[in-house]
């Protein structure tokens, strides 16, 4: 059973803008729902190295956790420079710069639609016009207090303290 095509569109955005974060390299989302039976959306990412693969997997992880998205199976051994996770509607490929460059998923799904990642990055709703805003009529300050003058303090000097400075 297909999601909702907006529902799986609104975790693609989340996905991407997570790993967006996290600094993968070379994001690519391909629209493959017309050339597979098992997903609609490819997404493709580089780390640049073992570690960044996890951390990358990680946040992906935990956005389709919180999405109640269905993780059906994730591959990638240690050091091996790919990490697939698949979450039915939705797959992610992570890669290192030369695997990514071995496996050239792009070549692959060469007829697919790419989805422009301004579109996934950045919120789609126009900014919402706001009303011209009333003019308030303007507070009276209150007055302000008139300073008085103050009087000089006057110093006497004590006949003690006169002694003591001599």
């Amino acid at each position: 059973m297909k999601a909702d095509p907006a529902v799986t569109l609104a975790l693609v955005k989340q996905c991407v803008r997570a790993l967006d974060d996290k600094k993968a390299g070379d994001l690519l989302v391909l629209d493959v729902h017309a050339q597979s039976s098992i997903t609609d959306f490819l997404i493709v990412a580089t780390g640049t190295s073992e570690p960044h693969l996890r951390a990358l997997r990680i946040e992906a992880e935990k956005v389709l956790d919180a999405a109640g998205a269905p993780i059906v199976g994730m591959d990638g051994f240690r050091e091996s420079g790919w990490v697939v996770i698949d979450a039915f509607d939705v797959m992610i490929h992570l890669f290192t710069e030369e695997k990514r460059a071995n496996y050239n998923l792009e070549r692959l799904w060469k007829d697919s639609k790419e989805v422009a990642l301004a579109s996934l990055l950045t919120d789609a709703k126009p900014a919402a016009k706001k009303a011209p805003a009333k003019k308030k009529a303007a507070a009276k300050k209150p007055a302000a207090k008139k300073k008085t003058a103050a009087k000089p303090a006057v110093r006497k000097k004590t006949a003690a303290k006169k002694k003591k400075a001599d």
